[in-house]
C-alpha cells in the first residue's frame, strides 16, 4: 500500500444538493481532489474511463443502475476502494450490508436535513473515511482547517483503568475490535467458528442502525448466534454480541456470569463505540480468562486497551498486515507491545479454537 499524495475522489449520487455539499467538504480539505461527480452509475463509468478515482463515494439507491450492481461491476473489473453514502434507515441499513459484502470499505451516513450543519458536524468523519479508503489494501476487498477537531479522549472518560483483574472464573470471553474492512473480516472469522464457542463481544466501528442489520446478516450465515447487544445482555457460549452503533459497550461480571453494559458517553479514541472501552472493561472483569483480538482498521482505537488486557494476563492476537484492508489498529497495538501473536485473518478462528482447548486443560 503506497501512500497517496492527493486522493482523487468521484462522487456518485442522484442528489445534486448532496453532490455539492460533499464537494464543498473536500474543497476545504487539503490532499483530496474531487475529479468528477455523477447522478448515476451510467454517467459515472463514462467519466471514470477517462480519469479513474482513488476512492469512489457511492449512493446505493439511484436511477438506471443501483449502487450494488455498480459496485459489483467495479470490484470485478477494476477493484477500487468504495465508501458507501447511505441513509440512516432500516431499508438503507439492509442495502448497505449488501454493499459491504460486495466489497465496499466503509459507510458514511447521508444527511437528510440540515446540510449546512453537516459541513460542520459530520465532515471530519467523511474525510477520515475517504483517507482510510485510500489506504485500503484493494487485494483484500471482495467481489479541513475550518473544522474543529474534538479532543481525543481515552477510555478514562468512560471507566477508570483497573489496578488488577477480578478473580478468575471458569468461563472464557473473546473480545474483538475492528474498523475499516472489519465487516468482511468478522464474517470470515465468525462463520468459521463451531456452534459451541465461548461468548464473544465485538466492537465494529459503524453508525447506529447499521449494526443491527450487520448482526442479523451474520446471524443468518453463522453457526453461532449473533445479535446487536442490548443493555444487560448476558455473554453466553455460542453467542456473539456486537456493540450498537453510537453506544459504548462494556463487559461486566456478576459472580461467574458475564453481561454487557450498553451506555452513552463521549467519543473515546474518536469513536463510539470504542474498542478501547470494550478492551479495558474486559481486562478488568475477565483478566486471564479473556482472549483479545484486534483486527483491520484505521487509527489506534483498541491498541491501549489491548495492552491493558495483555498486562492483566489475557492472551492477545493481532491480524497481520498482509490480510488487513487497513493495517492501522493492529500496527499500533504491535508497536505498544500489546500483542502475543500476529496471525493472518484466515488463522484467527483456529486461534480461538486452540485458545479454548488450552483453557480446558
Amino acid at each position: 500500500m503506497k501512500p497517496i499524495q492527493t486522493i482523487k475522489v468521484m462522487i456518485v449520487d442522484d442528489s445534486a444538493v448532496l453532490r455539492q455539499v460533499l464537494s464543498a467538504v473536500f474543497e476545504k480539505e487539503g490532499g483530496i481532489e474531487v475529479i468528477g461527480v455523477a447522478a448515476d452509475p451510467v454517467f459515472a463509468i463514462e467519466k471514470m474511463n477517462k480519469a479513474w478515482p482513488d476512492v469512489l463515494i457511492l449512493d446505493v439507491e439511484m436511477p438506471r443502475m443501483d449502487g450494488i450492481t455498480f459496485l459489483k461491476k467495479i470490484m470485478a473489473e477494476h477493484p477500487t476502494p468504495v465508501v458507501i453514502c447511505s441513509t440512516l434507515t432500516e431499508k438503507g441499513a439492509a442495502t448497505t450490508m449488501q454493499a459491504l459484502a460486495a466489497g465496499a470499505v466503509c459507510i458514511v451516513t447521508k444527511p437528510k436535513i440540515g446540510l449546512k450543519n453537516y459541513l460542520q458536524e459530520s465532515s471530519e468523519h467523511l474525510v477520515s473515511a475517504v483517507r482510510a479508503a485510500a489506504q485500503a489494501n484493494v487485494k483484500r476487498l471482495r467481489s479541513s482547517p475550518l473544522l474543529t477537531v474534538p479532543p481525543k479522549l481515552t477510555a478514562d472518560a468512560i471507566l477508570p483503568a483497573a489496578a488488577h483483574a477480578m478473580e478468575e472464573t471458569t468461563q472464557t470471553v473473546i473480545a474483538i475490535g475492528t474498523s475499516t474492512g472489519g465487516t468482511q473480516a468478522l464474517e470470515t472469522v465468525l462463520t468459521a467458528l463451531p456452534r459451541v464457542s465461548p461468548g464473544i463481544v465485538i466492537v465494529q466501528h459503524m453508525p447506529e442502525k447499521f449494526t443491527e442489520a450487520f448482526a442479523m446478516r451474520l446471524d443468518d450465515i453463522c453457526r453461532i448466534s449473533v445479535a446487536e447487544a442490548r443493555h444487560g445482555d448476558r455473554v453466553m457460549p455460542g453467542r456473539a454480541l456486537i456493540a450498537p452503533g453510537g453506544r459504548h459497550m462494556m463487559l461486566k461480571r456478576s459472580g461467574a456470569q458475564y453481561y454487557v453494559d450498553v451506555i452513552d458517553g463521549p467519543l473515546v479514541s474518536r469513536h463510539r463505540p470504542s474498542v478501547d472501552v470494550l478492551f479495558r472493561s474486559t481486562a478488568k472483569f475477565a483478566g486471564k480468562n479473556a482472549l483479545g483480538i484486534i483486527m483491520t482498521g484505521m487509527g489506534d482505537d483498541g491498541a491501549k486497551g489491548l495492552l491493558e488486557m495483555h498486562q492483566m494476563g489475557a492472551r492477545t492476537i493481532a491480524q497481520d498486515e498482509e490480510s488487513c484492508v487497513v493495517y492501522g489498529m493492529p500496527k499500533e497495538a504491535v508497536k505498544l507491545g500489546a500483542v502475543d501473536k500476529i496471525v493472518s485473518l484466515e488463522q484467527i478462528a483456529g486461534e480461538i479454537t486452540a485458545y479454548v482447548k488450552q483453557t480446558m486443560i
